[in-house]
């Protein structure tokens, strides 16, 4: 391992500096948790303050907090804010999707959009987006929709004009409070599968597929959400629940859990899909493959959002903070998944393969970068994996808690699809020692033993799963130990290979 790690240093020291390497890069975008985009994505990464304000609604725990959660949900709040003004005249000419529109905010101050859609002469209403930029920061300044407290200082002007294209003035009104939407939602990621993910080009996509083949539904994660704040049972083909057995408890932990780690996780496999299907093989032509980056940069957004920051130290809400908080339960944090501290083993090796899969599609490397969306795709079943054994182990071991139940529930609904795919009959062991209202029956070591039985099926590394760790004691939970208790020298010289195949091929790939 040390050979190789020294082989792979002294060949990055000759063949380019530090220097020649930020000369080469494109520092337009603000970081992703250390990630460079390649396109704009501050509008897609904002769709973790969605999932905060809806946390934030489901924590109050009442009636109308819940309700407030729920539009959130389904409205949105922050990310693609759109304005619905109606037009005191129609429309002169059409007006293409894209198309430069300006106005002026309540202080008179400019407010820059663009037509969301096409729009024919003699329209008497508009769609505009409003312009975002590329500062995470200062991404958009109208976020309305459902959004609990919105901030209309960057939107339109209740009544005004418009000037489209430079030139044409079109007068307006609209409410600002209820007119200002959002065109992309967290439920939206469900309600949009069976066309984007399964009767789309090139789809169904793999794992999207199983998981519909699992549940019998398309939209099986918007079920499963609208169940949990509804209080009634899911109709699936497998592994139904009744959130009617819960309170505000065991519903919060359904909800903000299934939106991030089932609705939001699959739309990240979408993007690094969809990238794939545009990528141009081997093409000579500048920027030709700059929509399959964008979709690329899209997935990490998706994956991390805006409050892990620009270096990944923040505390967010979507996978990549859950990776991190897995890792300190598992004993997989750090460089070789052995520590409690730290960030996640997962998320180091999630963003190499970001990292090198974004300069592969840039050089028009299609094929090959199917070996970094996979990996990541297996990567990401790690956290889900350890979230399902980690309450399988409390509702086995401790008091009785809906919360927990609730968390071991959502967990196995994230990633049984994935284990029935391998095998059916251990999808039912987890599915059944997991449902809502087991109320402590759970057999851990049953849970543990299915999922190991089909790792190698998975293509999942027990070394990355590690063990339930016990920080006061120094050891692991009693039959929680892992699989093996340390890498094996195979897994660590994979992840050796692997960290200096990933630096050379980016540092290459610069040059």
């Amino acid at each position: 391992m040390v050979s190789i790690t020294t082989a792979a240093l002294a060949l990055l020291a000759s063949s380019v500096s530090a220097e020649n390497i930020r000369a080469n890069r494109r520092l337009s975008y603000d970081l992703i948790a250390g990630y460079e985009p390649g396109s704009q994505v501050t509008d897609h990464n904002a769709i973790d303050l969605d999932q905060a304000a809806m946390e934030d609604q489901l924590a109050l725990a009442n009636e109308d907090s819940y309700a407030a959660a729920r539009a959130i949900y389904e409205k949105g709040a922050f990310s693609k804010s759109t304005a619905k003004v109606s037009l005191t005249t129609a429309l002169p000419s059409d007006v293409l999707k894209g198309t430069s529109i300006t106005g002026v905010n309540a202080n008179g101050e400019a407010v820059m959009g663009k037509a969301y859609e096409d729009n024919v002469a003699g329209a008497t209403s508009l769609l505009v987006q409003y312009k975002t930029t590329d500062s995470q920061k200062n991404y958009v300044g109208c976020q309305v929709g459902a959004n609990p407290a919105p901030n209309t200082e960057g939107c339109f002007a209740a009544t005004g004009t418009l000037t489209i294209d430079g030139s044409t003035a079109v007068s307006y009104s609209y409410s600002v409070t209820t007119d200002n939407i959002n065109k992309r939602t967290i439920q939206g990621f469900s309600t949009a599968a069976q066309k984007k993910m399964y009767n789309c080009d090139n789809c169904p996509y793999t794992t999207y597929d199983a998981f519909y083949k699992y549940y019998g539904e398309f939209d099986y994660g918007n079920q499963i959400v609208l169940s949990a704040f509804e209080g009634t049972k899911t109709n699936f083909d497998n592994f139904n629940n009744d959130f009617g057995l819960y309170t505000f408890a065991g519903k919060e932990q359904i909800i903000k859990k299934a939106t991030a780690y089932i609705l939001i996780w699959m739309y990240v496999i979408r993007e690094m899909e969809d990238a794939l299907d545009d990528c141009k093989e081997a093409c000579t032509i500048e920027n030709c493959n700059d929509d399959p980056v964008h979709a690329w940069d899209e997935a990490v957004a998706f994956y991390t959002g805006t409050l892990e920051g620009l270096d990944g130290s923040g505390s967010g809400k979507l996978f990549y903070a859950l990776a991190d908080k897995r890792c300190q339960n598992f004993k997989t944090c750090g460089d070789m998944a052995d520590s409690t501290t730290g960030s996640s083993k997962v998320n180091m090796e999630i963003f190499k393969n970001f990292g090198v899969g974004k300069q592969k599609l840039l050089a028009g490397q299609c094929a090959s970068v199917r070996t970094e969306k996979q990996n990541i795709e297996m990567l990401m079943t790690i956290p889900l994996i350890q979230g399902t054994l980690r309450y399988a182990w409390k509702t086995d071991n401790e008091a009785y808690s809906e919360k927990a139940e609730a968390e071991g529930t959502v967990f196995a609904l994230g990633v049984v699809p994935l284990v029935a795919a391998c095998d059916a009959a251990a999808a039912e062991v987890i599915a059944s020692n997991l449902v809502v209202g087991q109320a402590g029956t759970c057999d851990f070591k049953a849970v543990k033993k299915a999922f190991e039985s089909v790792y190698d099926c998975m293509g999942v590394d027990a070394a990355m799963i590690g063990g339930l760790y016990d920080d006061a004691t120094g050891s692991y939970f009693v039959d929680a130990e892992p699989l093996s208790t340390k890498l094996s020298a195979g897994s660590a010289t994979k992840m050796a290979v692997g960290a200096a195949v990933a630096a050379l091929t980016t540092i290459t790939m610069f040059l």
